[in-house]
């Protein structure tokens, strides 16, 4: 019986007893995409039709203290289901490991289309235009919603967010350092002080946006943010920040950005226009410290970069690209130095 058998006539018995309701379950299918979290297209009969569903779990074997949350997936996205920002419908969650041997929820499946590729080379200019402005939206509305008014007290902490980043961070990239990273010890040296002072704001944090966690319809409609494993409550500009130094990666990384093409000719927006869109629709101003902040998120996506290595250099890993992207760490960490390396000039 392969894994994912396995896992159905486990899971079988749970659902007769916890959700009932999505019908009896008759195929699971791992989706190959994504670094962390185990994900499975569960497809069910339900009242003489076919139920679709997903099924996210924990990753098998040890885990690093705090990753991996399915929890907090699921309580976040349960908590915006009914706001501006679109999200999947959540079904149900166990958090007893004795079930499948590690924490899992179900979510209704959504109707989109994901794109990997954040030139959209298929698309027209126009739509690229669109799709990002999209995109802005969405984080504009996640920017204007009142944590506790929709039930996420608890889910993060107000003030000393970057802080606690930088710590959280280097914590888990010295738990799955393989070999030193020059550009990792600069910034973890030399971002603590230019991130002394926070952007303004109080919001939940996403943690990991960019085009592959959107799901579009029509080729500009969001339909579904997904991926909710990083997020937290803290200030505004976080979940932009990551967007745009996501775009300043090269586009021939593993995990790539549009450095090295030209947005105008693309009808992409530019950075500076994504940034002021963003403050116009949330009435917020940009920081002082922006490259700082982006600087930043190259760090933590570099120590995200090292866990996917550190994974699968212990054959843990979630996908079967796991040691391209993991090795794209260093890569993203002298972005991060020269970054601020001009910051600080």
């Amino acid at each position: 019986m392969d894994r994912s058998s396995h896992l159905l006539s486990r899971l079988s018995r749970w659902i007769e007893d916890n959700a009932v309701d999505i019908g009896a379950p008759i195929a699971l299918d791992k989706f190959s995409t994504g670094q962390s979290n185990p994900t499975y297209r569960l497809t069910t009969h339900q009242d003489g039709a076919r139920g679709h569903f997903v099924l996210r779990t924990q990753p098998p074997g040890p885990l690093l203290k705090s990753a991996h949350a399915v929890d907090r997936e699921f309580r976040v996205m349960q908590a915006l289901a009914t706001s501006d920002v679109p999200v999947p419908e959540m079904i149900a969650i166990c958090e007893d490991i004795s079930i499948l041997g590690m924490k899992f929820f179900i979510m209704r499946e959504i109707g989109g289309s994901t794109f990997f590729d954040p030139a959209l080379p298929n698309h027209s200019t126009t739509e690229r235009s669109q799709l990002f402005m999209a995109k802005v939206d969405v984080l504009a509305a996640l920017a204007k919603i009142d944590p506790l008014a929709v039930g996420l007290d608890g889910f993060g902490k107000q003030g000393g967010y970057l802080g606690r980043q930088m710590a959280t961070w280097t914590r888990q990239y010295r738990a799955s350092e393989t070999e030193p990273i020059a550009a990792m010890e600069f910034l973890i040296d030399r971002l603590p002080d230019c991130l002394a002072t926070e952007p303004p704001g109080f919001c939940v944090i996403h943690g990991d946006f960019r085009i592959d966690n959107v799901l579009v319809s029509d080729r500009i409609t969001i339909t579904g943010l997904i991926d909710w494993e990083l997020s937290t409550l803290g200030p505004a500009f976080i979940d932009l920040s990551y967007w745009c130094a996501m775009l300043r990666m090269h586009a021939e990384w593993p995990i790539g950005g549009l450095g090295g093409i030209d947005r105008a000719a693309l009808g992409i927006p530019d950075e500076t226009t994504l940034v002021r869109t963003f403050c116009e629709r949330t009435s917020l101003v940009q920081p002082a410290n922006w490259d700082a902040l982006v600087a930043f998120q190259c760090c933590r996506f570099a120590a995200i970069l090292q866990g996917v290595l550190k994974r699968h250099l212990d054959g843990n890993a979630s996908a079967d690209n796991a040691a391209a992207v993991g090795s794209q760490a260093g890569l993203v960490a002298d972005l991060g130095a020269t970054i601020l390396t001009d910051y600080l000039r």
